[in-house]
């Protein structure tokens, strides 16, 4: 007569039978969510974090702006010099960097336009400041910085070609 080994696994039963959701449903209510506390320390590191980055992050976004500013005073100088070759002088304060664009009424020598486009306002949204002859060159150009003044420290201080 063959041998077989029959092995028996015992479940515990419930009082609906075996695997009774009724008996594993009060273990799993107990660990479905987060509690009170646990969110309010995530919340704590999260301001904590963003407190230590926030200020770093806007530092630099002063000094993409700042950046920007001076790329465009380069390339304006550079336009400026392309002008007064073309033309024998640079503009006059009162014509501004507009003929870097637009050709001026009076000029036969212009062989613009020098930009792509009309000269666009500083970073900060103010029009560059453009004096001819200047006081510091030939001419003078420059931006006011972020606070929109003559003079100014860090992100107010004057962007200047001199």
């Amino acid at each position: 007569m063959p041998f077989s080994a029959i092995m028996v696994i015992a479940i515990p039963a419930g009082p609906a039978g075996p695997a009774d959701p009724a008996s594993i449903e009060p273990c799993l209510r107990r660990r479905a969510g987060f509690t009170l506390l646990e969110l309010l320390v995530v919340m704590v590191i999260i301001g904590l974090l963003a407190s230590y980055v926030g200020p770093k992050y806007f530092l630099q976004v002063g000094k993409s702006e700042i950046k920007a500013a001076r790329a465009q005073i380069d390339g304006f100088e550079k336009a400026l010099e392309q002008y007064r070759i073309d033309t024998g002088h640079f503009p006059s304060t009162e014509q501004g960097l507009r003929v870097l664009f637009a050709k001026p009424n009076n000029e036969p020598k212009w062989s613009g336009p020098y930009l792509k486009k009309a000269p666009p306002p500083d970073a900060w949204g103010q029009p560059y400041q453009y004096k001819s002859p200047g006081e510091h060159g030939e001419f003078d150009l420059y931006s006011f910085g972020k606070d929109g003044r003559p003079g100014g420290s860090g992100e107010d201080a004057d962007i200047t070609n001199w």
